[in-house]
């Protein structure tokens, strides 16, 4: 659900406000309609599952297979 970030222009007071459909948004310390949007940032909750993955071993090499990882193929 959309959640938006407002600025009033009566009181100047910031708040945030979840928006569904068409409803109309007043500020909840004046009552004012006069509102700014402002930019909002995206925010995305809930938990890791599973191993981390900076702490996972590298993967086997695309070219060959070697499970030592990429690159150990190759002849340095």
């Amino acid at each position: 659900m959309p959640t938006y970030d407002y600025a009033c222009s009566d009181c100047d007071h910031r708040f945030e406000e979840l928006v569904l459909g068409s409803e109309s948004v007043h500020c909840p310390q004046c009552s004012g309609a006069r509102l700014q949007k402002l930019p909002t940032t995206f925010g995305v909750g809930g938990s890791q599952t599973g191993p981390d993955p900076m702490e996972m071993p590298p993967g086997s090499c695309g070219t060959c297979g070697d499970p030592r990882g990429p690159g150990a193929c190759s002849p340095n």
